[in-house]
Formats: structure tokens, sequence, C-alpha cells
């Protein structure tokens, strides 16, 4: 026996009143119900209406692997601006590990999976990104003095698809080489290594710091890993009482092998900050972790929408000073206690 249905096309309320034949079988207290639940449910089954949050990816490109301490900076950076990683983004890492040359392809895969933004960790992950694109978004950290590059029109408009945070002060060498002649004051030659190519006005900075503290400079070129091997060479050379880096494009290898030499010939180095914890006897410069969680706030801003180059490059505001004691043992020297009270981390 076939049972012919007949739908009732009628708003579901009203179903009583405009179906009087089937109103038994749906009571009204049923349907209040149901729309009550419907209404309990709706923020747990979004409509087709509704946009489903997208999956954000972020390039992350270096030469070489990044400390936790700023991969977790950086992802709580993200979290503050309400980025949680496997919920709403992930992040696409490429390092070269220590191999500039590998860059460009590192960079050229970030840009084949279509990421929303590349975040580019020092000058030569710099360069590679812009080379391998003038359209994904480009946040920058460490840069040494990005528009003496070339890689952006000024500080204040960056333009382009390019901004982020530079390392850029002019004072911090100066304060730095005041603050190697305060922790030894016999030093009289400082070695310095420097990338002609970066360092130009941080290198006359430099120089006048020298001149005001009787400090003669003996400058030593170093524009990648090639001129690694000629670096113990000149220093020995020019007979240096005390060793200086800027910022260079060196791997933590290069950096246990700058920090053995200097113990070997009992030089004092003030180098970088991986430097110092290899065995360097100081470390005067930007304090990396808010830097990077200052980069989450770039991206955040740049995944909502706003153009990278209509964002400020911003330069560093948080130091720190990292002091070595077991090196300056090994070396004879001993830490004033006006220094040493200024240090931020002391490694025994």
């Amino acid at each position: 026996m076939k049972m012919k249905l007949n739908f009732c096309r009628q708003p579901l309320l009203t179903i009583r009143s405009s179906c009087s034949k089937h109103s038994a079988l749906i009571p009204q207290h049923s349907v209040l119900l149901f729309a009550l639940c419907s209404m309990l449910l709706a923020p747990w089954f979004p409509s087709e209406a509704q946009q489903v949050a997208k999956m954000q990816r972020i390039g992350l490109l270096r030469l070489t692997q990044l400390p936790k301490d700023r991969i977790d900076a950086f992802q709580e950076g993200l979290r503050a601006e309400g980025y949680t990683e496997r919920q709403n983004f992930a992040i696409e890492h490429r390092y070269a590990d220590g191999k500039a040359d590998r860059l460009p392809s590192l960079a050229a895969e970030l840009v084949q999976v279509k990421v929303e933004a590349i975040v580019a960790l020092g000058p030569p992950a710099l360069h590679a990104a812009k080379k391998a694109t003038n359209s994904i978004p480009i946040v920058m950290v460490a840069s040494v003095d990005p528009v003496a590059a070339g890689m952006v029109a000024s500080l204040a408009r960056p333009g382009g698809n390019m901004t982020g945070l530079s390392i850029h002060d002019l004072e911090i060498s100066g304060k730095q080489l005041e603050l190697l002649k305060q922790t030894v004051p016999s030093i009289n030659r400082v070695a310095v290594l420097w990338n002609p190519k970066t360092h130009g006005t941080r290198l006359h900075e430099l120089e006048s710091a020298a001149n005001s503290l009787k400090v003669e400079l003996q400058p030593i070129q170093f524009r990648g890993p090639e001129d690694f091997s000629n670096v113990f060479d000149k220093a020995k050379k020019e007979r240096a009482d005390g060793l200086l880096t800027l910022p260079v494009g060196m791997t933590r290898d290069h950096w246990k092998s700058l920090a053995d030499f200097a113990t070997r010939e009992r030089l004092p180095l003030l180098s970088g900050a991986a430097a110092v914890e290899a065995g360097a006897l100081m470390y005067y410069g930007v304090s990396y972790p808010p830097l990077f969680k200052r980069a989450a706030y770039y991206v955040a801003r740049i995944l909502r929408g706003t153009k990278p180059g209509d964002l400020p490059i911003e330069r560093p505001i948080s130091f720190e000073l990292v002091i070595n004691l077991k090196t300056a043992k090994q070396i004879g020297v001993t830490i004033p206690p006006n220094v040493l009270v200024r240090a931020d981390k002391v490694i025994r």
C-alpha cells in the first residue's frame, strides 16, 4: 500500500495553522524545542556564508638554524596577535646550513609553496628573498643597513614588498669599542672584522670612537666565509691586542673557530651573540628575542592586509651585555666591577 506524502512548504513555526491535516504529527512544544536547539548549535555549525579560517603559511628563511628562544619569541608574538600554530598559521622553515649559495633555491621554494609572507633573517637571506619575489611581502629581521644596501627607499617609507626591523645603530659600534676599552684598559690596537658592502658607516663611527679613546683600529675585510682563512693571519700580523667584529655572515662553526683563536692568542674578543656562547669574551648588541617578537607584529599586520611598503622599518630598542667569565679567566682578564654589574647575562 502506497502512502502519498503532502509536504507543507510554509515556515516551520506556522505548521499547525497552515497544515491542519498533519498538525497532530508535530506538536507545538516540539517545534519550539527544535528552534531553540538550532539557535544554540548555530555557533558550532557555521553556515556556508560564514568564512572558514584560512591556514596562513609564513616562510622563515635564514642562513643557519635559530636558537630556540628566538623561535619561541616569534611564536609568542604571533599568539599575542591572535595566531596559533597549526590552527590558523604554519611556519615553512628554510635554512641553508651555513651555505649562503643555497639561499636562492630555498627562497624560490617558499615562493613556489605560495607563503603569505617571508621572514628573512640577516642580509644574505634578505638578498635571496628580494631576488626571488617582488610580490610576496618580506619582513626583514636583523638587517644591517637596508637603505645603504639598496633594499628599501627609506626607513620611514620602505615601499615595494619589504619592511621589518634593522639592527643598524651608528652609536652602537662606538659603545662596543668603549666597553672593550673599559674592560681591558691596556688595549691599544684593535682588529675589526667588517664587510665593506654593509659596514661603511659603522666603521666610520668606530674610527671616531677610536680617536677619542686613543685606540688604533686595524680593519680586516670579511665579505664571506671564503675570507675566513685569512682572518687569523692578518690579526697576528697586525699584532692586535683586542678583537671586535661588526655583524658579519658567519656560521656557528665560524664563531667557534674565531672564539678559539682569540682564546689561544689571549685576545679579548667582543663579538656576536653566538660567539660569546662559543667562547668569546663579550657581546654587546641587540637583544634578539624581543626583535623576533616584534617581527611577529609585522607579519600579523601584513596577514591582515597592510602593505609592507607602508610599514616603517624600526631600529632596535632592546640591547644586552653578555660576559663570559670562563673565557676571561682563560685569557687572564679581570672584569672590572663597574662593567660586570651592567651585564644582563654572565656565563660562568
